[in-house]
């Protein structure tokens, strides 16, 4: 399966009524479910894929290395116990604006409120609006316009009050 059928496998759960499609060959199994609780063009699609298992002649480990000094102490951050995360929802590309040349969703100081879109991640050539959560005020920007983002990475800190 190359990677054109699996983003039209993608675009076909995000469309149609379908919750799960789970595909297995013999050199690779792949799982696409979609969130079946808001409307089929907000829903989030989640996509599993897994290589065959292949055995693997055991590794002899060097002997343990000594640890790094502990870093110098940075400067004091501002205190996180009322702050909310808002956390990356899959792995892709951050973007902080809709284009080079247009300005950021968001920046530190403005408002948010429930469903405002906060940036775009790009996953297989697939850009995805995250929308906000909650209503807040953004504290701080957690990661860099144009880099690479992990699940349930933390994006953005946002004050409720």
């Amino acid at each position: 399966m190359n990677i054109k059928e699996i983003q039209d496998l993608i675009k076909f759960v995000a469309k149609s009524g379908v919750t799960e499609v789970e595909i297995e060959q013999k050199d690779f199994k792949i799982t696409i479910k979609a969130e079946d609780n808001s409307p089929r063009e907000e829903r989030q699609i989640i996509v599993q894929a897994a290589a065959p298992q292949q055995a693997i002649a055991p590794v002899s480990t060097p002997a343990p290395v000594a640890a790094p000094a502990a870093p110098v102490a940075a400067a004091p951050a501002p205190a996180q116990d009322n702050y909310i995360t808002i956390k990356s929802p899959m792995i892709g590309t951050f973007y902080r604006s809709s284009g080079p040349d247009k300005d950021a969703f968001v920046n530190v100081g403005d408002s948010i409120g429930k469903g405002d879109t906060v940036c775009i991640i790009e996953a297989m050539k697939l850009f995805n609006e995250i929308e906000a959560e909650i209503t807040g005020k953004i504290v701080k920007v957690l990661v860099d316009d144009a880099t690479p983002v992990e699940y349930d990475q933390p994006l953005f800190l946002v004050d409720p009050s």
